[in-house]
């Protein structure tokens, strides 16, 4: 969408035009530009090619007269309004021609399904009938139009760097010619690189700036780096949204799901991947096979088809699907809010009250509780995500040359992808073992929208418990995955599920008004967490996490005596020497000694904590314990 294809058929007919002027017999050239469905019906189409060559020939009108006298004698009271009666006589235009003809037509996918299946048949069937006819399409290469025109030739406008900036300047010269030169540059830097293929975000751009009538250099600089969606290409998004879903409801939810999904995602979706996720968004089931008979990807991509960056179709698997520009994140992020209060007439109002960071908010929230919602379907709890045999081979080398005895040590290349490294190893299919098409991403990435979330969009405590139940399989299963995200046998990370639990999880990956809810509100003693739960979750903090929520867990009222003891100190100058080096305040860590009970035996505890502290040289305790 807004790649350029009106711009580059404008370009062809001006080509074409003044090439024909100087050929004999002249050739005839007939343009038509489908705007919207309305310009994109069948007989407006062949009417406009017919009154076309009318203009071009009128030796021809007198046939014209003719043929719809009959065709009115013979019960067509509107031969106008015929498309079989149209599609006949321009077949008869065409061969009483004694010179080439051009049908150009631009806006194919602006047609219904209806009107185009009747043109792309008319047009078939002149090339096989009339002499010198060349046809010329413009459309979006939706899947089903693609699938209709067949192998013809084809020309792709991909996105291209230089056709961007190109483009940029162009405009640049012809409507900011007043602006000085470094600033000129400035706008065309910026632009080129923004606009990812995107020649109408271009334009609108270099409008909105001649608008805004912005000159100096520092007010140029900040308007680029905080660059508005036009309210033009706003409307625009909306009536495509509104034509793509037949302003049906059913087609608005999915396809409004869809696009607030691909607003925060973390890498592009698969189609599989994006239908699951937008048919559980949308449906209320339990088990993986109920989502798996919903789940419709070829009607969720042709409901979005004009937001999202070109596909390969019949790679369903693929990470490819991404939005097709920065703008349509923008669109989203600004009307896509379905969430009761804040909405006014469906899925795309406007909630001009909401700043753009709780926007964001609310999108992550949303695409947190779907991956909630999916690992917490039944079967990803009722079996284990590697079959015994997995498991056996998980543990054997890796490589195309585990029989060769002169392998040769590892050279570390500092530029080697996750991708590279992994690629011939031996890889699993979760969909395979029942997991479904969502359960990948899901398991990868919901913690990090969990790291994100609000006091005002907390998740319920129980679906977290439920979802990091220690020793529960669904635990072992998500965090096995999360340690895979490609897929790969041999995990890249360590990620021991024995060691956590919900306090654990919300401890590392949670956000702190998520931490603060739970230390606050959850019963430790319901059988979902460790034993010893505070002090499993203090181990993982001083490991990986955030040092300074130590302090939540020691000064809770349940939880802290877990704390308030040398053993936590202990473990605390034992993951000192490893992370000392790192940017984190151990200070505040350090300050706890001075908050145990008054019951405690000081003396002891505080000889055994200097012998620790002299032995690894930790200044920070000694001081402490001066």
């Amino acid at each position: 969408m807004g790649c350029g294809k009106t711009v580059a058929m404008s370009y062809l007919v001006d080509v074409l035009s003044n090439r024909n002027q100087r050929r004999l017999p002249e050739p005839k050239l007939c343009y038509y530009y489908c705007r919207d469905d309305k310009t994109g019906r069948a007989t407006s189409i062949v009417s406009a090619l017919i009154l076309s060559l009318l203009e071009q020939l009128p030796g021809l009108k007198r046939p014209f007269f003719e043929w719809y006298k009959e065709a009115q004698a013979s019960g067509t009271f509107d031969p106008a309004a015929s498309m079989n009666e149209l599609a006949k006589f321009l077949e008869r235009l065409l061969q009483m021609m004694d010179r080439p003809v051009i049908l150009m037509i631009d806006g194919l996918d602006e047609c219904d399904r209806v009107s185009r299946r009747s043109i792309l048949h008319m047009l078939e069937t002149l090339l096989l009938k009339v002499q010198g006819l060349k046809t010329l399409l413009s459309t979006r290469p939706e899947q089903e139009i693609l699938e209709q025109l067949g192998e013809i030739p084809r020309i792709e406008l991909d996105s291209d760097t230089e056709r961007d900036a190109i483009v940029a300047e162009k405009l640049i010269e012809s409507q900011l010619s007043y602006l000085s030169t470094d600033v000129r540059a400035l706008v065309l830097d910026r632009l080129s690189h923004s606009a990812q293929g995107s020649a109408i975000w271009t334009k609108m751009m270099v409008e909105l700036i001649e608008v805004r009538r912005i000159q100096a250099i520092d007010p140029m600089r900040r308007f680029l780096e905080s660059i508005p969606l036009p309210e033009q290409l706003s409307h625009l998004y909306a009536t495509l949204f509104s034509r793509c879903t037949s302003d049906d409801f059913e087609n608005q939810e999915l396809a409004g799901t869809a696009l607030k999904l691909l607003a925060v995602t973390h890498r592009p979706f698969s189609i599989l991947e994006l239908a699951w996720a937008v048919t559980l968004g949308v449906a209320h089931v339990t088990t993986v096979d109920a989502l798996a008979g919903l789940v419709d990807h070829q009607r969720i991509m042709s409901l979005i088809h004009p937001f999202v960056a070109r596909v390969d179709p019949n790679d369903v698997e693929r990470r490819q699907v991404r939005l097709v520009h920065q703008s349509v994140k923008e669109f989203i992020m600004e009307t896509c809010i379905s969430d009761p209060p804040f909405t006014q007439g469906g899925p795309f109002s406007r909630p001009g009250q909401l700043t753009a960071k709780h926007r964001l908010e609310y999108l992550n929230a949303f695409i947190l509780d779907i991956c909630i919602r999916y690992l917490l379907l039944d079967d990803i709890g009722n079996k284990n995500l590697f079959s015994e045999e997995q498991v056996g081979i998980a543990e054997l080398p890796q490589g195309d040359n585990l029989f060769e005895d002169d392998e040769q040590p590892v050279q570390y290349d500092p530029h080697c992808t996750w991708e590279s490294w992994e690629e011939n190893m031996i890889r699993y299919d979760p969909t395979e073992r029942g997991f479904g098409g969502f359960f990948v991403y899901a398991s990868c990435h919901w913690v990090e929208y969990f790291s994100t979330i609000t006091v005002d969009r907390l998740p319920s405590l129980g679906s977290i418990e439920n979802l990091c139940q220690a020793g529960s399989a669904r635990l072992s299963n998500w965090i096995q995955q999360n340690c895979r995200p490609d897929c790969a046998i041999i995990p890249r990370f360590e990620f021991e599920s024995s060691l956590y639990d919900p306090l654990s999880i919300t401890s590392l990956y949670g956000s702190e008004a998520m931490l603060r809810d739970m230390v606050k509100n959850s019963n430790f003693d319901n059988g979902k967490f460790l034993q010893e739960t505070a002090m499993a979750a203090a181990d993982q903090i001083l490991h990986w996490g955030d040092i300074s929520r130590l302090k939540i867990l020691f000064f809770d009222d349940k939880l802290g005596h877990q704390l308030q003891t040398l053993d936590f100190f202990r473990l605390v100058l034992r993951w000192w020497p490893d992370r000392a080096t790192g940017q984190q305040d151990w200070a505040t860590v350090f300050c706890l000694i001075d908050h145990m009970p008054e019951d405690f035996d000081r003396e002891m505890w505080r000889n055994e904590l200097l012998s620790t502290a002299t032995n690894i040289s930790c200044a920070p305790v000694l001081r402490q314990l001066e």
